[in-house]
């Protein structure tokens, strides 16, 4: 068991044999914004909209203009009535905060009775990916930003996600029903090879094998899963813990790099 889980340690550092999970490249935002061939406006649309077209773009351009910025009662009703019309779905009784940046957001598609704080990111960017699907009962708090680079996020009934935290994915990350993710918490679906010494990591292959997060996970303030890690359902990871291991269910996990001390009695 201890060779095994060397071994998979060894694969997601990339030092020596296949990554988990190779992904397509992936264009950094100042080559899709100053690429040459192509428009402004196209440019633009792949890096923000997601769709073509002159309607597109419109639509978009009204409703950030009109509803993202405005402060008060007013903007929660603006936001409220006009981002639905950006959305892939969206349910009722959704609050949207001041400044909450939408992109790529007919891949984004979102339950009932939700709230999405001020100045979040919800990023659902990617050229196949399915994008973010957040359920019913959800909280996602100020500053917290989700994003995609051409993977999927779901958000289960009940999620909870504090503010400062971060969700990113480039393959696939679940977050299941009524977990807790204390502020600053990372959950990060993606890594990179560095294998290579020759060449800075930054243009070195990606890799990904996605994150999953069992029902009822209670993470503490600073938490950071990284890269294919499953974490079971009920358990506990403690405060600035960093998870590079999976987690059994009901298990608490502390430490840097996190360690099970003890588990919970169902």
């Amino acid at each position: 068991m201890a060779g095994s889980e060397d071994a998979r340690d060894v694969r997601r550092a990339g030092l020596s044999g296949p990554p988990i999970k190779p992904i397509p490249p992936i264009a950094k935002a100042q080559e899709q914004l100053f690429a040459s061939g192509k428009s402004s406006r196209a440019k633009y649309a792949d890096l923000v909209i997601g769709e073509p077209g002159f309607a597109a773009l419109l639509k978009y351009e009204l409703v950030v203009s009109i509803a993202q910025p405005v402060p008060g009662a007013l903007g929660l009703v603006l936001r409220r009535t006009m981002y639905p019309w950006l959305l892939g779905s969206c349910g009722r009784n959704v609050v949207f905060g001041q400044n909450v940046v939408l992109r790529h957001p007919h891949k984004i598609h979102i339950g009932n009775d939700v709230i999405v704080d001020d100045n979040c990111l919800i990023d659902a960017k990617g050229e196949s990916n399915r994008g973010i699907r957040i359920g019913d009962g959800v909280f996602i708090g100020r500053n917290t930003i989700l994003s995609c680079k051409n993977g999927d996020i779901d958000l289960a009934d009940g999620a909870n996600l504090g503010f400062n935290c971060e969700v990113f994915s480039a393959s696939r990350v679940t977050i299941g029903a009524s977990v807790l993710m204390a502020a600053y918490s990372y959950v990060i679906g993606g890594d990179h090879d560095f294998s290579d010494t020759t060449r800075p990591v930054l243009d070195q292959a990606r890799t990904s094998a996605g994150v999953t997060i069992g029902e009822g996970v209670w993470m503490g303030a600073g938490a950071k899963i990284l890269d294919g890690v499953a974490i079971g359902a009920h358990a506990v990871v403690g405060a600035g813990a960093v998870v590079k291991d999976d987690v059994p269910p009901y298990a608490v996990a502390v430490g840097m790099p996190a360690r099970v001390v003890s588990t919970r009695t169902p």
